[in-house]
């Protein structure tokens, strides 16, 4: 791993987002970014360009969290996802290129047509 785990990592309230410190800094991941970008092969597909698009996830909740071994976060959403390890240095590129990549998934939403909305 390249990155170390954060050091702290706290679900809010309303479950819909997951605040990760690193080096006292924090980076609040909505629930849905989390969703959409799952390091699942359901999301990231089996090989390079077979990604398929999330629709429909602007309400999805964190329904569960728990760590995977000393190297990963294993999340569960209210739509029934649970695949996928979100390891200790995907997690700190989810968190530091959260604007670039909430503007890429934002592009590719209107590009198909597609909503967020279920």
């Amino acid at each position: 791993m390249k990155h170390p785990a954060p050091q702290e990592i706290r679900l809010n309230h309303h479950r819909d987002a997951l605040t990760l410190v690193y080096q006292g800094i924090e980076k609040k991941l909505p629930a849905e970014y989390l969703r959409v970008y799952s390091p699942s092969a359901e999301v990231r597909g089996h090989a390079p360009g077979q990604a398929i698009l999330q629709t429909g996830k602007v309400d999805v909740l964190i329904t569960d969290l728990y760590p995977a071994g000393h190297y990963a976060l294993k999340i569960t959403f209210s739509d029934g996802h649970d695949s996928g390890l979100y390891d200790w240095d995907y997690l700190y590129k989810l968190a530091h290129e959260y604007d670039t990549m909430w503007a890429e998934y934002l592009h590719q939403i209107e590009k198909q047509g597609a909503s967020r909305q279920a």
